[in-house]
Protein backbone atom coordinates (compact mmCIF):
# COMPACT_ATOMS: atom_id res chain seq x y z
CA UNK A 1 0.00 0.00 0.00
CA UNK A 2 1.34 3.50 -0.96
CA UNK A 3 1.71 6.32 1.21
CA UNK A 4 -0.54 8.39 -1.01
CA UNK A 5 -3.33 5.49 -0.45
CA UNK A 6 -2.69 5.30 3.55
CA UNK A 7 -3.12 8.80 3.91
CA UNK A 8 -6.41 8.91 1.75
CA UNK A 9 -7.56 5.62 3.89
CA UNK A 10 -6.64 7.54 7.33
CA UNK A 11 -9.32 9.42 9.00
CA UNK A 12 -8.76 13.28 8.91
CA UNK A 13 -8.42 14.50 12.17
CA UNK A 14 -11.70 15.82 14.25
CA UNK A 15 -12.24 19.74 14.34
CA UNK A 16 -12.36 20.79 17.87
CA UNK A 17 -15.36 22.25 18.90
CA UNK A 18 -14.51 25.32 21.64
CA UNK A 19 -18.42 25.33 22.72
CA UNK A 20 -18.98 21.64 22.95
CA UNK A 21 -16.09 21.87 24.81
CA UNK A 22 -16.86 24.20 27.07
CA UNK A 23 -20.42 22.76 27.76
CA UNK A 24 -18.84 18.96 28.69
CA UNK A 25 -16.37 21.45 30.95
CA UNK A 26 -19.15 23.11 32.92
CA UNK A 27 -21.64 19.69 32.93
CA UNK A 28 -18.22 18.27 34.64
CA UNK A 29 -17.83 20.96 36.97
CA UNK A 30 -21.23 20.85 38.27
CA UNK A 31 -20.94 17.35 38.78
CA UNK A 32 -17.91 17.45 40.27
CA UNK A 33 -18.50 20.54 42.92
CA UNK A 34 -21.71 18.88 43.94
CA UNK A 35 -19.80 15.64 44.59
CA UNK A 36 -17.17 17.23 46.54
CA UNK A 37 -17.71 20.87 47.33
CA UNK A 38 -15.13 23.66 46.29
CA UNK A 39 -12.24 23.00 48.35
CA UNK A 40 -11.81 19.16 47.35
CA UNK A 41 -12.24 19.53 43.55
CA UNK A 42 -9.48 19.56 41.63
CA UNK A 43 -9.55 21.27 38.20
CA UNK A 44 -7.47 18.30 36.48
CA UNK A 45 -10.85 15.96 37.65
CA UNK A 46 -12.92 18.24 35.86
CA UNK A 47 -10.83 18.13 32.86
CA UNK A 48 -10.66 14.50 32.87
CA UNK A 49 -14.38 14.03 33.57
CA UNK A 50 -15.19 16.25 30.53
CA UNK A 51 -12.54 14.61 28.61
CA UNK A 52 -10.26 17.82 27.42
CA UNK A 53 -6.84 19.37 28.49
CA UNK A 54 -7.02 21.13 32.24
CA UNK A 55 -5.46 24.47 30.23
CA UNK A 56 -8.29 24.65 28.59
CA UNK A 57 -10.34 25.67 31.75
CA UNK A 58 -8.04 28.76 32.10
CA UNK A 59 -8.63 29.18 28.75
CA UNK A 60 -12.29 29.03 28.41
CA UNK A 61 -13.08 30.30 32.27
CA UNK A 62 -10.25 32.09 33.60
CA UNK A 63 -10.23 29.49 36.32
CA UNK A 64 -11.35 27.48 39.39
CA UNK A 65 -13.23 30.66 40.64
CA UNK A 66 -14.61 31.86 37.54
CA UNK A 67 -15.61 28.64 36.33
CA UNK A 68 -17.54 27.84 39.94
CA UNK A 69 -19.51 31.08 38.96
CA UNK A 70 -20.00 29.87 35.33
CA UNK A 71 -21.36 26.21 37.22
CA UNK A 72 -23.41 27.94 39.63
CA UNK A 73 -25.32 30.51 37.25
CA UNK A 74 -25.74 27.57 34.67
CA UNK A 75 -27.57 25.82 38.31
CA UNK A 76 -30.22 28.60 38.55
CA UNK A 77 -32.28 28.52 35.41
CA UNK A 78 -34.31 31.90 35.64
CA UNK A 79 -35.77 31.47 32.12
CA UNK A 80 -37.85 28.56 33.59
CA UNK A 81 -39.83 31.28 34.79
CA UNK A 82 -41.36 32.10 31.65
CA UNK A 83 -43.30 28.34 31.50
CA UNK A 84 -44.58 29.42 35.00
CA UNK A 85 -48.52 29.87 35.03
CA UNK A 86 -50.31 31.54 37.84
CA UNK A 87 -52.95 29.89 37.94
CA UNK A 88 -51.83 26.31 37.91
CA UNK A 89 -48.43 26.96 39.80
CA UNK A 90 -49.39 26.11 43.27
CA UNK A 91 -51.06 22.73 41.64
CA UNK A 92 -47.97 22.10 39.66
CA UNK A 93 -45.40 23.05 42.19
CA UNK A 94 -47.43 20.64 44.81
CA UNK A 95 -47.92 17.78 42.24
CA UNK A 96 -44.00 17.93 41.50
CA UNK A 97 -42.98 17.57 45.10
CA UNK A 98 -45.45 14.86 45.86
CA UNK A 99 -43.51 12.55 43.23
CA UNK A 100 -44.70 10.81 40.14
CA UNK A 101 -46.00 7.13 41.13
CA UNK A 102 -43.49 4.93 39.07
CA UNK A 103 -41.33 7.54 38.06
CA UNK A 104 -37.66 6.62 38.05
CA UNK A 105 -36.45 7.32 41.85
CA UNK A 106 -40.20 8.71 42.56
CA UNK A 107 -39.64 11.15 39.62
CA UNK A 108 -36.98 12.39 41.49
CA UNK A 109 -34.76 13.68 38.42
CA UNK A 110 -31.05 13.10 39.10
CA UNK A 111 -29.79 16.05 37.14
CA UNK A 112 -32.47 18.18 39.55
CA UNK A 113 -30.87 16.76 42.51
CA UNK A 114 -27.07 16.79 41.89
CA UNK A 115 -27.84 20.55 40.81
CA UNK A 116 -29.53 21.46 44.74
CA UNK A 117 -26.68 19.09 46.10
CA UNK A 118 -24.52 21.85 44.29
CA UNK A 119 -25.84 24.72 46.00
CA UNK A 120 -26.28 23.11 48.73
CA UNK A 121 -22.75 22.39 49.28
CA UNK A 122 -22.05 26.03 47.96
CA UNK A 123 -24.51 27.43 50.61
CA UNK A 124 -22.51 25.46 53.57
CA UNK A 125 -19.00 27.04 52.42
CA UNK A 126 -17.66 30.04 53.70
CA UNK A 127 -15.61 30.29 50.32
CA UNK A 128 -18.76 30.07 48.04
CA UNK A 129 -22.05 30.99 50.17
CA UNK A 130 -20.72 34.64 49.15
CA UNK A 131 -20.69 33.74 45.53
CA UNK A 132 -23.79 31.94 45.78
CA UNK A 133 -25.85 34.78 47.85
CA UNK A 134 -24.88 36.87 44.42
CA UNK A 135 -25.53 33.94 42.22
CA UNK A 136 -29.23 33.60 43.92
CA UNK A 137 -30.31 37.19 44.32
CA UNK A 138 -29.49 37.69 40.78
CA UNK A 139 -31.05 34.55 38.67
CA UNK A 140 -33.46 33.70 41.32
CA UNK A 141 -34.89 36.56 43.27
CA UNK A 142 -35.11 38.61 41.26
CA UNK A 143 -36.77 36.82 38.64
CA UNK A 144 -39.64 35.74 40.70
CA UNK A 145 -39.78 39.13 42.13
CA UNK A 146 -40.74 40.31 39.08
CA UNK A 147 -43.04 37.33 37.74
CA UNK A 148 -44.86 37.85 41.09
CA UNK A 149 -45.75 41.61 40.80
CA UNK A 150 -47.76 43.61 43.04
CA UNK A 151 -46.66 45.09 46.74
CA UNK A 152 -43.51 43.57 48.30
CA UNK A 153 -42.86 41.48 45.56
CA UNK A 154 -39.10 41.19 46.54
CA UNK A 155 -39.82 40.13 50.27
CA UNK A 156 -42.84 37.57 48.93
CA UNK A 157 -40.12 36.40 46.50
CA UNK A 158 -38.11 35.51 49.30
CA UNK A 159 -40.53 33.67 51.36
CA UNK A 160 -41.93 31.64 47.91
CA UNK A 161 -38.17 30.44 47.16
CA UNK A 162 -37.90 29.63 50.70
CA UNK A 163 -41.04 27.53 50.80
CA UNK A 164 -39.91 26.15 47.29
CA UNK A 165 -36.71 24.92 48.78
CA UNK A 166 -37.98 23.59 51.53
CA UNK A 167 -40.29 21.19 49.84
CA UNK A 168 -37.67 20.45 48.07
CA UNK A 169 -35.60 19.31 50.33
CA UNK A 170 -38.28 17.06 52.27
CA UNK A 171 -38.67 15.65 48.82
CA UNK A 172 -34.91 14.85 47.64
CA UNK A 173 -34.71 13.29 51.05
CA UNK A 174 -37.92 10.92 50.88
CA UNK A 175 -36.83 9.97 47.47
CA UNK A 176 -39.61 8.32 46.54
CA UNK A 177 -43.58 9.23 45.66
CA UNK A 178 -46.03 9.79 47.93
CA UNK A 179 -49.67 7.46 47.38
CA UNK A 180 -52.78 7.31 48.53
CA UNK A 181 -54.56 9.18 50.86
CA UNK A 182 -50.91 11.01 52.06
CA UNK A 183 -50.41 12.02 48.69
CA UNK A 184 -53.76 13.78 48.29
CA UNK A 185 -53.66 15.46 51.88
CA UNK A 186 -50.07 16.60 50.79
CA UNK A 187 -50.86 17.94 47.39
CA UNK A 188 -54.15 19.67 48.62
CA UNK A 189 -52.28 21.81 51.76
CA UNK A 190 -48.93 22.62 49.52
CA UNK A 191 -51.41 24.25 46.86
CA UNK A 192 -52.63 25.70 49.70
CA UNK A 193 -49.49 27.00 50.57
CA UNK A 194 -48.29 28.52 46.98
CA UNK A 195 -51.68 30.00 46.28
CA UNK A 196 -50.99 31.63 49.64
CA UNK A 197 -47.72 32.98 48.40
CA UNK A 198 -48.25 33.95 45.12
CA UNK A 199 -51.67 35.46 46.22
CA UNK A 200 -54.23 33.35 43.85
CA UNK A 201 -56.20 31.91 47.18
CA UNK A 202 -59.24 32.53 46.92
Amino acid sequence: MTDAATLKDRAPPRKRDAQATRAAMLEAAKTQFARLGYDHTALRDIAAEAGADVALIKRYFGGKDALFTEALKASIRPDRLQAWNRATFPRDVATMMAGTPGGKHGDTDEGRAEGFQFLLRAATSPTTAPLLNVAVQERFLEPISEWLGGENAQGRARVLAAAFIGFLVERLIRNEPLLGREREVFIEHVTLVFEALIGTAG
